[in-house]
């Protein structure tokens, strides 16, 4: 199941070398940008702009797939359109907001369905992994906070068993949360808004060594 290189040995492999990259970021809302960051850029976009521009590379595709409302069951039924269509080196998955509604007896379907989704990826391309755990949120009668910190335990401990890059932005969220800084990174009670998706590009761009608090990326201001 491990490859013979980490998903992190292969990413630092493919930005040291020439050959452009294909990058697929899915996932849900969060991902898909939509609505909650009213015009500014969304992670993804942050993203591309630090590695596009201010890395040049210019011919690397960062290919964004989320959709609002999505759980891991869509991302596995539309798999082939949503990510093996592109045949690519980097594949970034988000979810977990919209899977949580299940509870907690939906923790362990959701863990198969995503390792499913992993396995499949690996049998058709040599993409090295990236995920992504949810970011905090206020506690709401359809996502109970307590239920989504169960999902992203089982993320953490899919990347462990995958050897994948993990960003942990409940990490990073609950930290801002203890500085009373996460009001100004949601737009409602799940959705980040411009701060927070700027905060989740700077946690991506850290994780990946991509950071540089000097580049017009990095230094975009997070509360």
């Amino acid at each position: 199941m491990t490859p013979v290189l980490s998903s992190r040995e292969r990413i630092a492999h493919q930005l040291a070398g020439n050959f452009p990259i294909k990058w697929i970021f899915t996932g849900d809302s969060i991902t898909h940008g939509a609505h909650h960051t009213f015009g500014y850029r969304d992670y993804p976009e942050h993203f591309a702009e630090r590695v596009r521009w201010e890395k040049g590379r210019g011919r690397d595709s960062i290919i964004t797939t989320g959709v609002s409302g999505w759980r891991i069951t869509h991302i596995a039924e539309d798999l082939e359109w949503n990510v093996l269509q592109y045949s690519p080196q980097t594949v970034s998955l988000n979810v977990g907001m919209n899977d949580c509604v299940a509870g907690a007896e939906g923790v362990a379907p959701f863990g198969a369905v995503y390792r499913q989704v992993l396995d499949l990826i690996r049998k058709e391309t040599d993409a090295a992994l990236i995920l992504h755990t949810p970011n905090t949120i206020l506690d709401t009668p359809q996502r109970l906070r307590a239920n989504l910190a169960l999902y992203s335990g089982e993320i953490r401990k899919i990347a462990k068993e995958y050897d994948t890059v993990l960003v942990d932005h409940e990490r990073v969220w609950l930290d801002a949360e203890r500085r009373q800084a996460l009001m100004y990174w949601l737009s409602d009670e799940i959705h980040p808004n411009e701060y927070g998706h700027r905060a989740m590009a700077h946690t991506l761009l850290r994780e990946l060594d991509l950071f540089d608090p000097e580049s017009f990326v990095c230094r975009l201001l997070v509360p």
